[in-house]
């Protein structure tokens, strides 16, 4: 049986009150009796229950959610999971607020994250664009005492306290084996679309992609990545303009967002109809799996991002471990045969 506080009392021989000053450093216990109660939690092998002890005072956890504003219907699936976050604020204590800052902008995610009050914020999830000054701007707030997640896209090298998202190079390695299958015995290029080489998560599955193709796939060849600032439009006409002018290309991969125009660009071009992986699931990536325009879809549960940033932000506030299980984001393949 666990020890309890009336254990320690009764060890030190004092007050539940004090006891109580004593475990959470109030002032007004002479220097002897301290000692007396912390031989008494040594001895005794107590193990305080922090989240027990924070309900008790009410403890309150204000988070700030820095993210793109924009049409990226992934970040807007997530926005909305963060506002579910925000109806269950009285129940898991916590005080949430979002900040939106203009796509791949990682000035004005230093803006956002240089005009915080350290005194008023306990922690940051933050979808990071992998830049030396947004860097430095969340080593800043680590140094303030302001814990700091990165969420969907990494920040390495930086000081942030943990990474809620998936492993994008076994995305991209997940990717080049479905082309791989999707494409055996054939030969011909294959098409890879990014939003921005300035995100990690894109770096990464590019990167995962190209190991496998070069080492299983070698009658296929990697074209890009084109950058696309993952806008639809953009991404429409660079596929369309590559389609029209390359007739060897058997694949596209698109690693990033903007798959409505993705879909247009191929649909516009049928029967001619190249395999097609791409990532999230959303509205128009559902729809082009049901009608086969899609082969497969890589996606990630945001929803268990936004609850794993929270768990883990409340942890590192009350100093303990996350547990690392519960916080692992798996990456889930989707066919027109097992769609959700």
């Amino acid at each position: 049986m666990r020890p309890t506080v009336h254990d320690i009392a009764a060890e030190a021989g004092v007050s539940l009150a004090t006891v109580d000053r004593v475990l959470n450093g109030r002032p007004g216990v002479r220097r002897q009796t301290v000692e007396r109660v912390e031989n008494a939690v040594r001895q005794l092998g107590y193990v305080r229950d922090l989240t027990a002890a924070n309900l008790a005072r009410s403890r309150i956890y204000p988070l700030v959610f820095v993210i793109p504003a924009g049409p990226n219907s992934f970040m807007r699936v997530l926005e909305a999971e963060i506002g579910a976050a925000m109806q269950r604020s009285l129940i898991e204590r916590t005080s949430i607020r979002i900040e939106t800052v203009p796509p791949f902008d990682s000035g004005a995610i230093v803006r956002v994250l240089d005009a915080l009050d350290p005194k008023s914020v306990t922690g940051v999830a933050l979808v990071a664009t992998d830049t030396d000054e947004a860097r430095a701007a969340v080593d800043r707030l680590i140094q303030q005492g302001v814990h700091v997640v990165t969420l969907v896209s990494d920040l390495p090298g930086s000081k942030r306290v943990h990474y809620c998202g998936i492993d994008n190079i076994a995305a991209g390695r997940t990717a080049g084996n479905l082309i791989g299958r999707f494409c055996a015995g054939r030969r011909g290029k294959v098409l890879v679309v990014a939003g921005s080489l300035k995100l990690s998560d894109h770096i990464d599955r590019a990167k995962g992609f190209a190991a496998v193709l070069k080492a299983d796939c070698t009658d296929l060849e990697i074209i890009g990545p084109i950058e696309t600032n993952d806008d639809a439009d953009t991404v429409g006409q660079a596929v369309a303009a590559a389609l029209d002018t390359d007739p060897d290309i058997i694949a596209i991969y698109n690693l990033g967002a903007g798959n409505r125009g993705l879909i247009e660009a191929i649909a516009a071009r049928q029967p001619r109809k190249p395999a097609v992986v791409a990532h999230e699931v959303t509205e128009h990536s559902r729809q082009a799996l049901a009608d086969g325009i899609f082969d497969a879809v890589i996606s990630q549960d945001c929803g268990h991002e936004v609850r794993s940033a929270i768990r883990v932000l409340k942890a590192h506030a009350d100093g303990i471990n996350p547990l690392s299980a519960q916080e692992r984001i798996r990456i889930d393949v989707f066919l027109k045969d097992n769609l959700p």
